[in-house]
């Protein structure tokens, strides 16, 4: 077979754009302007800024997706392995550049994890054998060894995005493209796929990586801020990162540590645990411990006994595999609840089973002392709203007033009180001004906003969202967020699964860490932050603002409380 691209000028940077330029029909301002991008063989570089900067266009771009499969209006120079990328057709980059798409899922199709991760070598017309190898082979460097016969619809959502960069992987690319490669991955994972991508760049291969999280940005030996789509600031990862007002201005959430500093007006990085504590000790910023803390109050007593119970559950899917096993608790009324754990360690499965999605396979789960059994989904949908984690698994109407009219209309109520819920949800949600509006024209963060609004809208008494952070930029989680806090504060009852240990600290009032289908640890927010065998028995690593406050006996939910104990001497 002919490649395409062996007549290039041997070249590094492998892949390039030059003085680019890209607009999408109908868009009334370019989504790149003026952009210059390399990356050179053994180079990881990381992408940051806020949604809508346009970071997986450059992506798209860098491949030939965009304008090959998706329409828009390009200026500038494209140069791919000493070609110009247009003068050759976009598959003529398989085999040399693989890319994990930020909507991984879309990837998958095949029936098996091995069929699924040895789908792009077959097509390359590579030896079975080979083909074989490369599987196994992939599937063990991402930690999914003995997944081969798993189906991939039966995984979690860490597990299939771990899958998707499988099967990148088995193709041995020269480049290796990622658009948030980690958003589902549990703590532990991240750091298993920023090793693997360590490892890459050691081999020679090019990393282009785009997210939102500092963690995996630390680990670039670059660093490209977008904003508006234009390059903002690029330069050594390290230096930018420690900009907490440029980060802020590309809506990238920084260090929890550059916070405190920055709170602190301290002149020196606090590049470690060790040398914040060294430092503050030295500045004689050194917190008190508190009093007991919001966080560890008693939660408030439900009207007749607790909203939810859960008793002696255990669940089995059809494969065999335990789920929960022998889980029991309660959640109170106007509680704020946030269930963690490791990717399959049967968070997403228990929040089902609070409102009816799934049934026990023992045991029973009751809802305001109602056995869920016998009670239909529409009954359960009234109380109990669920916001999935992929929002646009549960968008389907035309128009965002559509869609937030559709679960009122279905319970029966009048159009003047379907009229009002729409407006009240949209007003909660900010969506006032966008009724007419397709959803899926609607950024990520505004599809988020409005699956809460079309949930709010049948006004639960209880409102599950799993994941609700999940590919957002900074701006947009403290926007879902605040709202969740006004809605709490309001008296409704939130449970959110997430994966975001500043999550936890910063806004739950109640922590259950689950592992392996039971619950390892449920109680106040600061009663997890002392639970130091069961954090290190799930590979929960808290917050470093939390960290460090521990190092000095205070326990404190973010680098403001941090800040704010050393300048009063504790928090109150």
């Amino acid at each position: 077979m002919s490649d395409p691209l062996a007549a290039g000028v041997p070249s590094d940077p492998l892949l390039e754009l030059r003085r680019f330029r890209c607009r999408y029909p109908g868009a009334a301002a370019p989504v790149l302007d003026g952009v210059d991008f390399a990356v050179r063989s053994g180079e990881m570089v990381a992408v940051m800024g806020a949604s809508g900067a346009g970071k997986s266009t450059l992506l798209k771009c860098l491949t030939g997706v965009v304008p090959s499969f998706v329409r828009a209006e390009i200026a500038g120079e494209r140069v791919a392995f000493g070609r110009d990328l247009g003068t050759v057709e976009p598959g003529a980059l398989a085999g040399r550049v693989g890319i994990v798409f930020q909507d991984f899922e879309a990837q998958l199709f095949s029936t098996n994890c091995a069929l699924e991760v040895g789908f792009a070598p077959q097509q390359l017309g590579l030896p079975r054998e080979v083909i074989a190898a490369r599987s196994h082979d992939a599937l063990a460097r991402v930690g999914l060894a003995g997944f081969a016969a798993r189906d991939p619809a039966t995984l979690s959502g860490g597990e299939k995005q771990r899958l998707a960069i499988a099967g990148i992987l088995a193709l041995e690319p020269q480049v290796v493209l990622l658009d948030e490669p980690t958003t589902d991955i549990d703590p532990d994972g991240k750091r298993a796929v920023l090793d693997l991508l360590r490892a890459l760049r050691a081999a020679g291969v090019a990393i282009v990586l785009v997210e939102h999280e500092i963690r995996a940005a630390e680990a670039a030996d670059r660093l490209v801020l977008l904003r508006d789509g234009r390059i903002a600031a690029q330069g050594d990862a390290a230096a930018l990162l420690g900009d907490v007002a440029l980060l802020d201005a590309c809506g990238v959430r920084p260090r929890d540590l550059d916070v405190v500093r920055h709170q602190l007006a301290l002149s020196e990085r606090l590049a470690t645990l060790d040398d914040a504590e060294r430092i503050l000790r030295a500045h004689g910023l050194v917190p008190a411990p508190e009093a007991p803390a919001r966080a560890d109050a008693p939660a408030p007593a439900g009207r007749g006994g607790p909203i939810l119970a859960v008793e002696n559950v255990r669940f089995s899917y059809e494969s065999g595999r335990v789920a929960l096993d022998d889980v029991s608790l309660a959640i109170e009324e106007g509680e704020y609840v946030a269930l963690i754990g490791q990717n399959g360690s049967g968070k997403t499965t228990l929040a089902k089973h609070l409102n009816g999605l799934l049934a026990p396979t023992s045991g029973a789960v009751y809802l305001a002392g109602r056995d869920l059994r016998r009670l239909g989904l529409g009954d359960v949908a009234r109380e109990v709203g669920f916001v999935f984690q992929d929002p646009d698994h549960q968008l389907f109407c035309a128009s965002v007033e559509e869609e937030v009219a559709y679960g009122p209309r279905h319970l029966g109520l009048p159009a003047d009180e379907v009229e009002a819920r729409v407006a009240r949800a949209l007003g909660v949600c900010g969506l006032e001004g966008r009724r007419g509006t397709d959803p899926f024209v609607l950024r990520k963060g505004e599809r988020q906003r409005l699956a809460v609004a079309a949930v709010l809208a049948t006004e639960p008494r209880v409102l599950i969202l799993d994941e609700p952070t999940t590919g957002l930029d900074y701006h947009e989680q403290r926007a879902i967020l605040g709202l969740l806090r006004e809605l709490h504060d309001a008296g409704r009852t939130i449970v959110v699964i997430t994966h975001a240990p500043w999550v936890v600290a910063g806004h739950a009032t109640r922590a259950i860490l689950m592992s392996r289908g039971r619950v390892l640890v449920d109680g106040g927010v600061h009663q997890l932050f002392r639970a130091t065998a069961a954090l290190e028995r799930a590979s929960f690593v808290l917050p470093d603002a939390t960290l460090l406050g521990l190092r000095f006996g205070a326990t404190v939910r973010s680098p403001e409380d941090l800040a704010a104990c050393v300048q009063r001497g504790g928090v109150s």
